[in-house]
């Protein structure tokens, strides 16, 4: 439909007087690039008698549904120009939307400059992070993909939404269109203040997807100023503990996150404490290519192995500490099939994840009412971000932790040369030293944990730890066994108390004043001894 002025609608024209959220919605300015239900939503909105003001694409898209529409040009009576660029910045517009009803002045003054009242904003943005995410995007491409007609449009609307609705979201569309038909065309002032919430959400998100884009091109390290929007994928049963409230949100614009592709086939919702030690575990089962088991406890594994199949794996994590493994977190790198499953059930398990569980052990594992069962059948590349730890007032931001330091690259401090079983051994400890709390000691035999010692103050303390669980679930086991310690060694007692319980070889970074002394405890003992030459301290 096509008004005859360029400036007055034939339908209700001029701003009327109305109180704070007692605006009845008469006109809405659709423009989107997500069309995602937006023709069933102007339907409604036409249903009701609302005036369809749109833009470009979005009112060909709804003209070609026979839905009527009258142009963005013919409400300001300006064209759309620039390719685009410019086609709702304009002050007829921003009039319509920002006037207080309540207000006399602002009245008076829109009468005067015959102002169109705009009662419901529907837009959402230019796809700047999908056309970042694509990967192969130019400089030009994403350029063009930022909006701002957009995010002024739904400002303006947030900030007067006591009488201009703004909508951002799709799936929110039925729900507007539900209360708009249960109240005459009128939102509360509760849906009012939701829906600008989420609009200023929108745009904030967005503002620092470009933020951040424009920072790492412009900055070498971390730049001066790092803006970040997260988005809650679920609320949580509780936090660290049952009194604490708590959710999870992902990073926007990341690649993946925790929970992505992540499908709960059983037991109850995951708490804060799960999805801090499933993260963990993950992190760390991830680092494997062969079948292997990750079990963590208070967000240290208690438990890693590697095997012939996945129940080997199992069945070797767990038994390096058995009675920390109760109510543990395990994470599977291979399917489950029944066999594992009965072998999984004989203990307490919080969290189970795996890429898949054929039917029957569904079936055996399913006895278990409050075991959380996660399928993630494609394991996404791990992610090598940044990451933030909070402190008082902000965020600590470091890149993360990997171990990528090779066999080539370390230097044998010991007399005797390490054998390939040692070597093996020792690598494989020192992979899941870095995912242990330090200070962090690993004691390993044949691709499996026996000992582990995390969290301590004193090194030498989490040697002893290390040993003492070895020697109480598999004490044969101890000798011949290799140990990782995720920093050197201050002093040779640490190596001493180890090397007397039956280790044989030892990794670990170097580096301290007294390696000379560390090192001649192994000579002594006629163990091998490597220094990678670089820490993995997990704070």
């Amino acid at each position: 439909m096509t008004s005859e002025s360029p400036h007055m609608s034939d339908h209700h024209a001029g701003l009327e007087r109305a109180e704070p959220g007692q605006v009845r919605i008469r006109r809405a300015l659709l423009s989107v690039s997500d069309k995602t239900g937006i023709v069933d939503f102007a339907r409604g909105l036409t249903e009701l008698g609302v005036e369809i003001v749109s833009t470009g694409g979005t009112a060909r898209e709804l003209s070609a549904a026979g839905i009527a529409v009258r142009s963005i040009e013919d409400f300001t009576g300006f064209p759309e120009i620039m390719d685009g660029r410019v086609k709702t910045l304009h002050p007829r517009l921003y009039a319509g939307l920002l006037a207080r009803r309540d207000d006399v002045e602002h009245l008076r003054a829109a009468a005067e400059q015959e102002i169109e009242p705009v009662d419901l904003v529907c837009v959402n943005l230019y796809p700047f992070e999908a056309t970042l995410a694509r990967g192969d995007a130019s400089v030009e491409d994403i350029i063009e993909n930022i909006d701002i007609g957009g995010p002024t449009m739904i400002r303006a609307a947030a900030k007067n939404h006591l009488f201009a609705a703004v909508v951002v979201d799709p799936a929110d569309y039925e729900r507007v269109l539900g209360e708009l038909h249960e109240s005459q065309g009128h939102l509360s002032p509760s849906t009012r203040e939701h829906l600008a919430a989420s609009a200023f959400a929108t745009t904030a998100r967005y503002d620092a997807s470009i933020s951040t884009w424009f920072a790492m091109r412009t900055h070498e390290g971390f730049p001066p100023h790092w803006r970040d929007a997260y988005e809650k994928v679920s609320d949580l049963r509780y936090g660290e503990n049952p009194h604490q409230r708590a959710a999870f949100y992902a990073r926007v614009g990341s690649p993946t996150h925790l929970l992505d592709g992540v499908k709960q086939l059983h037991g109850k919702e995951l708490s804060f404490n799960n999805l801090l030690d499933l993260n963990s575990a993950r992190e760390l089962v991830e680092d494997f290519s062969e079948p292997a088991c990750v079990i963590v406890k208070h967000n240290n594994p208690c438990g890693c192995a590697t095997g012939e199949s996945v129940l080997d794996a199992y069945q070797r994590a767990f038994a390096c500490d058995p009675m920390s493994a109760y109510g543990g977190v395990i994470a599977l790198n291979r399917r489950v099939d029944a066999q594992c499953a009965r072998a999984l059930s004989g203990q307490f398990i919080e969290v189970l994840l795996a890429p898949g569980f054929d039917e029957d052990a569904l079936a055996v594992l399913g006895e278990k009412k409050n075991v959380r069962l996660l399928e993630l059948p494609e394991w996404p590349a791990p992610s090598h971000e940044v990451e933030g730890k909070p402190v008082i007032g902000g965020q600590l931001v470091q890149t993360r932790d990997v171990v990528s330091e090779t066999r080539e690259q370390m230097q044998v401090l010991s007399t005797s040369a390490p054998s390939e079983q040692q070597w093996e051994d020792m690598l494989f400890a020192w992979r899941v030293c870095r995912h242990v709390r330090s200070n962090a000691i690993v004691i390993a035999c044949d691709g499996a944990t026996i000992g582990i010692g995390a969290g301590q103050m004193s090194r030498v303390d989490a040697v002893r730890i290390a040993i003492e669980k070895a020697q109480a679930a598999q004490p044969e086991r101890l000798q011949g066994s290799a140990l990782a310690s995720d920093a050197f060694f201050p002093f040779p007692d640490g190596p001493e108390l180890a090397l007397k319980a039956g280790v044989t070889a030892i990794i670990q970074p170097g580096g301290s004043v007294r390696d000379e002394a560390v090192v001649a405890a192994a000579d002594a003992a006629g163990a091998a001894m490597v220094a990678t030459g670089v820490r993995h301290f997990r704070h």
